[in-house]
């Protein structure tokens, strides 16, 4: 097998790759008009009292309220699709996330009144008595105010963890903000063209959009009355004191020159066994800024929990720091700040650094100088949904049991042969209910082959995995990968993969195979 493996990856290594250099007029750029919608959900509980051996008993809160984020892509002016995040904020659900796909519809009724349903699917889960596999079935239904700036909306659904017994029918509210996407096919990935003065399509007259990504590293030193779970016994807990040590990543979009808005996301992988994390979304500023320096600020809410005492889940986190950069589009940054948990007991200091991208896309024109760039280059992007299946996954309290997980992926091309891949997966079936992890690495794929239909490709992927009571030790993850393309269109590709996957600090080491479905676009990257 290593012998098979050694020889896939010289093979695409062998493959030449080129790229030429052309002007704008070489390039048909669309907009892809999405929408972020946040949603607030609140649904009844199991009415359940927990009794321990030693004769002590917890009872279940009540009420427990889930806080979303979901990204909506149309498929056409009445049909959408998309991913959704959640995770609880009230109640004693702490640590409860769930990730899933929806498919909705949204038709006008009268001039701003729209009819919006949707159903979401996915995985996930906080107490596996509760969800047992995990899987989760959410449709819902009501009416939308909408305008060109924002959307407001009320909906009646139905949660379902349809593999356990927490479900319950609720009415619930979000809030939906437009977002456009500037692109231009996968086909043209990778490539670099020239910006022409003498372009007049109405398509470069708006500005490029400012972002950064970060791949960030925190330490949280707890204090207060902070506690563990008692190991599933909340009347056992002992005072948490140890570094917790956090992986995450985190998305800036500028709406000012200096103001930003971000989401963030961390998974424990030490100082605790596997099942923190957190969610975050906020505001930032830079209060100063010069060529190699920067120094911001940034207030952030959400939600976060699990292997700590349950709490409602509704967590706050300003932070300070400063970036030093590298390159025009590389930099370090150091932070600090206070994690706390609002209306519970949790709560740490935070130190940490972040490795930064600093990016300019979708326009000729620098947002807030007006300069006009020199090239646009074209960065192609991949974003697909998997079905994973796990055999014989270590499971802590029962048999090794097969694992169905829902996955979300992003591949980031590097050049037309190497890719950036990060994957967030969640179970659905299996017993396993709340187990997930976030995995990154490099991939390596070939050129297409078989009149261009098919294309192979390998992936080593690592990072934190942990819940539903899955053996993954304080949670890092190893995941190899080999796999096959089927390229449908230039943009829309299905692909099937095999690999294996292990915690080096844990039990886990399990066979996987995945079929998913991915669709390729390039972002407009704008150099200077």
């Amino acid at each position: 097998m290593r012998k098979i493996l050694f020889l896939l990856i010289i093979t695409f290594l062998s493959f030449n790759s080129f790229s030429q250099d052309f002007n704008l007029d070489n390039l048909e750029g669309k907009e892809l008009k999405n929408s972020i919608r946040l949603n607030y959900i609140l649904i009844d509980q199991p009415d359940i009292t927990y009794t321990y051996g030693q004769g002590s008993t917890y009872k279940l809160d009540p009420k427990m309220g889930l806080f979303g984020l979901n990204y909506n892509i149309p498929l056409n002016d009445w049909l959408y699709t998309g991913a959704g995040f959640h995770g609880a904020v009230y109640g004693d659900q702490g640590g409860l996330f769930t990730l899933g796909i929806n498919l909705g519809v949204n038709k006008q009724l009268y001039k701003n009144l729209y009819f919006d349903a949707n159903i979401h699917f996915g995985g996930g889960g906080g107490f596996r008595s509760l969800v047992n596999g995990g899987g989760i079935i959410y449709p819902n239904a009501g009416l939308q105010y909408k305008t060109d700036q924002f959307a407001l909306g009320l909906q009646y659904g139905y949660v379902n963890f349809f593999t356990g017994i927490q479900k319950g029918d609720n009415i619930s509210f979000f809030v939906e903000i437009p977002t456009t996407l500037r692109t231009t096919s996968y086909k043209d990935a990778q490539e670099k063209f020239e910006v022409n003065n003498t372009s007049e399509d109405e398509y470069w007259q708006k500005p490029a959009v400012k972002s950064v990504q970060q791949i960030t590293f925190d330490y949280l030193f707890p204090i207060g009355s902070t506690r563990n779970d008692g190991n599933g016994n909340f009347n056992n807990t002992t005072p948490i004191t140890q570094t917790l040590s956090l992986l995450g990543f985190e998305y800036q979009r500028y709406l000012t020159e200096s103001a930003f808005i971000y989401a963030h996301v961390d998974a424990m992988y030490g100082g605790l066994r596997a099942g923190f994390m957190d969610v975050f979304f906020g505001i930032g500023k830079n209060f100063i800024e010069s060529k190699y320096i920067n120094l911001f600020a940034k207030a952030g809410i959400g939600a976060a929990g699990g292997r700590v005492f349950p709490e409602g889940g509704l967590t706050m986190y300003p932070s300070l720091g400063a970036d030093v950069k590298i390159t025009k589009k590389m930099g370090i940054s150091l932070h600090g700040g206070y994690h706390r948990s609002v209306g519970g007991t949790f709560e740490a200091y935070t130190a940490g650094f972040s490795l930064k991208y600093y990016g300019l896309s979708g326009g000729i024109k620098d947002p807030y100088s007006a300069e006009k760039v020199k090239q646009i280059k074209t960065q192609g992007v991949q974003i697909g949904f998997q079905n994973q299946t796990y055999f014989d996954v270590a499971i802590l309290d029962k048999p090794d049991n097969d694992l169905q997980l829902l996955a979300v992926k992003i591949n980031y091309d590097i050049n037309k042969r190497f890719y950036v891949a990060a994957e967030a997966s969640f179970a659905y079936l299996g017993g396993a209910g709340g187990y997930a992890h976030g995995i990154f690495g490099i991939g390596l794929k070939s050129n297409k082959f078989l009149n261009g239909n098919f294309s192979l490709f390998t992936e080593a992927l690592g990072g934190v995995a942990g819940g539903g009571g899955v053996d993954s030790g304080e949670g890092i993850l190893v995941k190899p990968t080999v796999g096959i393309n089927y390229h449908a269109t230039n943009d829309l590709s299905f692909h099937a993969s095999a690999g294996q996957m292990w915690s080096p600090a844990g039990s886990v080491n399990s066979s996987n195979i995945n079929i998913g479905l991915a669709y390729g676009f390039s972002v407009l990257n704008a150099k200077k």
